[in-house]
């Protein structure tokens, strides 16, 4: 006859309690978790004087130690214009039936190099500053944000040197000029949203910072900055009817036209693209809300591995 003998369950104990219930019921969480977008947002915004601060000190410090110091944010895009200017203009010819070119020139080449080295130091922002990810804890869309401002305001202090050749050329001051304020303003959402895309995929594979400078200058060369769109299209009627269209839809090409048409008296608005102000629109909430949605969804990651 079998003996069945009555033993007590046994009692629960911690380790077998359901880990994320235990560390709830003690007020833990994960370290490095994803907040949710509502509260990344306000993270963020509480940050904001950091945003600002970081900024200001990368672009005090970036020619620190050259002689000429601040002088070179102004320098370096005037003297590529004058290459270009040099290459395009004379030896290729793009400066005829292009009135006011040297002011359609350096407008382009000073927008473009606003989106240029957004997109670049947008790149580097995680995984050029893993110490700072690593050590600190913080919204870490931060970084990217606060790139994309620094070269805000670079090309804010370039826009004074603008101004004065303009003026050189005989450009007269004009009530459209205002409009370059809101072009700006979707031109940085824009740049913001592109470098935070970059600044993921460059978290993940740092190589994508070596290969950036070949995609952006294949990119500047079919964005119209030393070339005028409208008239290489009326120039080429053998092109396919789709191409003109792509070309001026390209967001850099869209933003540069923009301030062109704003700033120079000759670049009349027939050269835009039709709906230009919705396309300008539409490319600062796709890549600024997509970029900054695409860069929160892996805010976990960044510094680790």
């Amino acid at each position: 006859m079998s003996q069945v003998l009555d033993t007590p369950p046994p009692t629960a104990s911690p380790a077998d309690d359901d880990l994320s219930a235990l560390a709830a019921r003690h007020g833990l969480a994960v370290s490095g978790a994803r907040p949710s977008l509502p509260d990344y947002v306000r993270q963020l915004w509480a940050r904001r004087h950091f945003i600002t601060a970081f900024s200001t000190a990368k672009l005090t410090a970036q020619y620190s130690q050259a002689k000429l110091g601040q002088v070179w944010q102004v320098m370096t895009p005037l003297l590529n214009a004058a290459v270009y200017y040099f290459i395009f203009g004379v030896l290729l010819g793009t400066k005829r039936n292009v009135p006011d070119y040297v002011p359609f020139l350096v407008t382009g080449v000073f927008i473009w190099t606003f989106t240029q080295s957004s997109i670049m130091a947008g790149t580097r922002a995680i995984s050029g500053n893993l110490g700072l990810v690593r050590a600190l804890h913080f919204p870490r869309a931060a970084l990217p944000i606060s790139f994309a401002l620094q070269q805000l305001q670079q090309l804010l202090f370039s826009m004074a040197a603008l101004v004065v050749i303009l003026l050189c050329f005989g450009v007269p001051v004009a009530a459209s000029w205002l409009l370059a304020v809101p072009a700006l303003v979707l031109q940085s959402v824009f740049n913001a949203g592109v470098s935070m895309i970059m600044a993921r995929m460059g978290a993940k594979t740092p190589d994508i910072a070596q290969l950036m400078p070949f995609v952006l200058r294949t990119w500047m060369y079919v964005s119209g900055v030393m070339w005028s769109i409208d008239k290489l299209a009326k120039g080429h009627h053998d092109w396919p009817s789709w191409v003109v269209p792509v070309l001026q839809a390209n967001p850099a090409a869209v933003y540069i036209d923009l301030m062109r048409y704003a700033l120079i008296d000759s670049f009349h608005a027939g050269q835009l693209p039709h709906h230009v102000w919705a396309l300008a629109v539409g490319w600062a909430l796709v890549a600024g809300l997509g970029g900054f949605i695409y860069f929160w969804k892996a805010e976990e990651t960044y510094g680790r591995g």
